[in-house]
């Protein structure tokens, strides 16, 4: 039953966007066009807001080219943890098999900025590995259940960054 907040409404919701967001339709589909809504929202809205972030907090990463050194900008989800000043970033890439390229980007320039409700933020990018990693994974597992329907249907090991803010440039 809902209540007059819309709780349990929203709740349904989030419910039905995770199964739908496991599906491996959506991982053939999203990736094609959940990065071009967030940009064009992100642009008109003046930085503020995206579109998937009715759904999941949200940061528009620019990092460095891997390979190019060009600046690369890519809307993604994120698990802000206000408590350590910093942003977790996982390189589920909806659950396909190959990495996504802004996770190289990071190992290779770690150096990036966020943006991230309206703040352009300087942040310093680490690959978390072992216990820590362990730890912030079942976090975002919690946070959003479909990482572990993602993580289960890949070989490879999903990447988990955390982006810490560094002194600004």
């Amino acid at each position: 039953m809902a209540r007059r907040d819309g709780r349990v409404a929203r709740s349904n919701g989030r419910a039905a966007v995770q199964r739908i967001s496991s599906t491996r339709t959506f991982a053939r589909v999203a990736p094609h066009v959940i990065p071009v809504l967030d940009r064009a929202v992100h642009r008109l809205s003046g930085g503020r807001t995206m579109l998937s972030t009715r759904m999941l907090p949200g940061v528009v990463l620019t990092s460095t080219g891997a390979r190019s050194g060009e600046p690369r900008r890519t809307p993604l989800a994120c698990m802000p943890e206000p408590e350590r000043g910093s942003w977790l970033l996982i390189g589920s890439n909806f659950g396909k098999r190959e990495h996504p390229g802004w996770t190289a980007n990071l190992r290779r320039h770690p150096e990036a900025r966020i943006v991230y409700r309206g703040r352009d933020i300087p942040v310093r990018a680490r690959l978390l590995e072992g216990e820590e990693r362990a730890e912030a994974w079942r976090e975002l597992v919690r946070f959003w259940p479909p990482y572990e329907v993602y993580q289960a249907r890949i070989d490879r090991r999903i990447r988990v960054f955390r982006l810490e803010e560094r002194a600004g440039d």
